[in-house]
């Protein structure tokens, strides 16, 4: 054995154990993503309203893309034609999200607010989307900041009230901590099989109520929202992620489900005390035609 192979094998199980280290540093990474979620968390700028307002704002041109490329598939399940979206299209959803920026919203009353948040979260994620395609994921498309970080939901993307936001910043800053209603979940999309619908039309104040219930229904009474197999309850990480906003407890979560669901599922819940496990989908919501 010469000198030199000497030196490396002596330097092989430091390797060994550096590899084993950087492993073990990406796994507990990956854990703790997937494990946590932002909390709500208030930003009081965003508190600022005008309940006696009149104001409304011109959502009309979210609501032709919508119902231009959104799509129900066989399972139920609402998916975006993106392959699809032709320039003018494109230029639509521009212009759409740049009036969007200017729109002085403490001006507005809450449930204009509302409306406008939740579908600049919605148009905002599609054209990112848009502008990687074609991509498997959301998460796929690493443009938040830091070493762990996946998905867009970190990066700025936009500014309103000349204050750079991000995707998290709308959702945990002021949609949830704001308004504190678990349907808001039901709203905002995130762009995956897993997540519930992105609806067909563009939300509004005077069909915010509806459409949120209209979500909920759809999504506890599909499988990936909620599915008892063998007496045992399992259901969609969302409801894990953020169980705070569902009650805080697996029995604050089944009630949440139980307002909601529809028989069979009512019936079965009525027998469930805790849930057994969650899952979700991250498969990017691609219209694909029938073969």
């Amino acid at each position: 054995m010469n000198a030199r192979t000497v030196r490396m094998c002596d330097r092989t199980p430091f390797r060994f154990a550096g590899l084993v280290l950087l492993s073990a540093l990406f796994l507990v990474a990956a854990a703790f993503s997937a494990a946590a979620a932002p909390k709500a968390e208030l930003w009081p700028h965003w508190t600022k309203h005008d309940r006696h307002s009149r104001l409304s704002i011109d959502h009309s041109a979210w609501s032709r893309f919508l119902k231009m490329y959104v799509r129900t598939d066989r399972n139920g399940v609402n998916v975006v034609a993106y392959g699809d979206v032709s320039k003018a299209s494109r230029k639509l959803l521009d212009g759409y999200i740049a009036m969007l920026e200017m729109v002085p919203i403490a001006t507005y009353p809450r449930a204009e607010q509302f409306a406008y948040w939740v579908n600049l979260y919605n148009a905002l994620t599609v054209r990112v989307i848009l502008a990687y395609f074609p991509v498997d994921s959301i998460r796929d498309i690493k443009i938040s900041p830091g070493w762990f970080s996946s998905g867009p939901w970190g990066k700025k993307l936009i500014k309103v009230d000349d204050r750079p936001l991000s995707l998290d910043d709308i959702e945990h800053r002021i949609l949830r901590p704001i308004w504190k209603d678990p349907r808001v979940h039901y709203a905002v999309n995130c762009a995956s099989i897993g997540c519930p619908n992105l609806q067909k039309q563009a939300f509004t104040a005077a069909t915010t109520e509806e459409m949120l219930d209209r979500g909920a229904r759809a999504y506890i009474n599909h499988p990936r929202g909620a599915e008892i197999v063998d007496g045992e309850l399992y259901v969609s990480s969302i409801y894990s992620w953020f169980k705070e906003d569902f009650g805080g407890t697996d029995r604050g979560v089944i009630a949440h489900l139980s307002r909601y669901a529809e028989p069979p599922l009512k019936e079965k819940l009525d027998g469930v005390s805790d849930i057994a496990g969650n899952r979700y989908d991250w498969e990017l919501n691609l219209y694909r035609r029938p073969e």
